[in-house]
């Protein structure tokens, strides 16, 4: 009885809620300031191993992409022969990319990736909004359209000559949000080998259809690819469109870079992790979309919803029914990935003061980012509701795109600005430039091709200007008193359920990123 009276003892006083003080927040420039007498000991610890930081990657990008957006390049692009080319363009410019965030992450050794860049290069507002257009549609858009497809391929067995229930399959897609928000609150280990188990599900389902592909292939049925540019769609805006299709099944890359502070060995474990995982996602990619080819025809492939389950009821027969579960697998691999390193970006941008407090706690002993789940599986269940999973993709491209050009774009200027910083990895100009150009085309193109949709991803971001100016320009003394009375009854309440306290970034980090040379 009084080690029981003890232990809820110390866990009240851990528990008392103070705010983080302002020399601790981001100030007007994008640097973080900390006062000396306000240092945490309460961190996230490094348990992300480099096989780990592979099966993250892989499995992220693996998600639901590759088995819903088949339909959207071939929609865009007309033919077999350019959309072919097309997820080849995409899986090289995913590598440029993953190649640049592989220096970012060494140089700038803070999680939340593109917000942590653009933060460091370009000052507190513009990072601001970044996280703002995270988390009203970026990362709850993916993951809802990730959650959306894991139900449809889970039921389609069920209902084999019928479209499922709606309820049904948004009530499934919140079940599993819901549960892999369980599993990464209780232990940052659960969520690793959840991850390692269901990427190796998902590279072995594809591997079935690829092998399957290359079988029919080699037995004469190439008849999908004589004349294979015949009717294709030269039109820009058309190509931009089915380019975004395809950057979404690739988008994930910069996966590993959310959870840098949770990795063993960043200088090291992050871009070889990068290195290893965008060819193994590229090669599957581009051998998946020739299987799917060589058995499917294009009217074949625009009429399903299911472009994995089509492909294995003509190719499988009595045996079709394992693609649907393997394929919900591989969503839910993917969907585990995306909870783990958008909790993350939410984590850090309350450290940096963008967020309310609360959402930098972690549990005290488990040391999980509790709060930060909790609030980003909000976010993705409210998602559930929009129907049209292109809608979303067509949301969620174009401001994504954005960012991380623009954050690509601070990787120049910090060559510039800090020639002399410390930098384990250090790439040629080319690759930075080279994307910043190609983001330029996939940001303006839309404009004028899908300017409705392009329109809406503006707004989203610009509404997030006053809530900047209310929420961390001004100061405390100067906001409406009853937020942060409200505030702080939300922070004590949620430190008391979730049994949490504040922490900060691991100030030994910090060292990493002012060496010069």
């Amino acid at each position: 009885m009084m080690e029981e009276t003890e232990k809820f003892s110390s866990l009240n006083s851990l528990a008392k809620y103070y705010p983080v003080k302002e020399a601790d927040k981001t100030d007007q420039s994008g640097k973080t300031q900390r006062s000396e007498g306000n240092r945490g000991t309460m961190q996230l610890k490094k348990e992300i191993s480099l096989l780990n930081g592979i099966s993250l990657i892989v499995g992220n990008m693996i998600g639901s992409g590759i088995f819903v957006s088949p339909k959207g390049v071939l929609n865009h692009s007309t033919s077999y022969g350019l959309s072919l080319v097309i997820w080849a363009i995409g899986g090289i410019f995913s590598v440029i990319g993953a190649l640049c965030y592989a220096e970012l992450g060494t140089t700038i050794t803070k999680s939340g990736a593109s917000y942590a860049y653009i933060l460091e290069a370009f000052g507190s507002f513009i990072a601001f909004i970044r996280l703002w257009t995270s988390l009203l549609i970026i990362e709850p858009t993916s993951q809802a359209i990730i959650a959306i497809t894991f139900a449809n391929y889970i039921v389609q067995p069920v209902f084999p000559s019928c479209q499922p229930p709606y309820v049904a399959c948004r009530l499934i897609a919140a079940a599993c949000i819901c549960l892999l928000t369980f599993i990464n609150c209780a232990y940052v280990k659960w969520g690793t080998r959840v991850q390692d188990a269901f990427t190796y599900a998902k590279v072995t389902a594809l591997i079935v259809i690829i092998v399957t592909g290359i079988v029919k292939l080699c037995q004469g049925s190439s008849q999908h690819f004589q004349d294979s540019f015949e009717g294709s769609s030269w039109n820009l805006g058309g190509i931009s469109l089915a380019l975004y299709s395809a950057l979404f099944s690739y988008s994930g890359w910069d996966t590993l870079n959310f959870v840098t502070e949770e990795i063993k060995n960043p200088e090291r474990n992050l871009p070889l992790a990068i290195a290893v995982s965008m060819p193994i996602v590229t090669i599957i990619y581009i051998l998946t979309n020739v299987a799917y080819y060589t058995v499917l025809d294009i009217n074949a492939i625009l009429s399903s919803d299911a472009v994995a389950v089509t492909f294995a009821e003509q190719v499988f027969g009595v045996f079709s029914w394992f693609i649907p579960i393997a394929v919900a697998f591989s969503c839910f691999g993917g969907l585990n990935a995306s909870v783990l390193a958008s909790s993350r970006l939410f984590f850090v941008g309350s450290r940096e003061g963008h967020l309310p407090d609360l959402l930098s706690m972690i549990h005290i002993g488990r040391f999980t980012p509790v709060p930060a789940l909790l609030f980003n599986c909000s976010m993705s269940l409210i998602y559930l509701i929009v129907e049209d999973v292109f809608q979303l993709i067509n949301y969620f491209s174009f401001s994504y795109w954005f960012f991380v050009g623009l954050s690509i774009a601070g990787q120049l200027y910090l060559r510039w600005k800090e020639p002399d910083r410390y930098r384990p990895l250090k790439l040629s100009l080319f690759f930075p430039i080279f994307f910043c150009i190609c983001s330029i085309f996939l940001v303006v193109v839309p404009l004028y091709s899908d300017t409705i949709n392009s329109l809406i991803g503006i707004g989203i971001a610009l509404s997030g200007i006053p809530v900047y100016f209310m929420g961390v320009y001004l100061p405390v003394s100067k906001r409406p008193p009853f937020v942060s009375k409200i505030l702080g009854a939300v922070t004590r309440a949620t430190q008391l359920l979730c049994y949490c306290v504040l922490t900060e970034m691991d100030t030994s980090e910090e060292t990493v990123e002012t060496k010069s040379q």
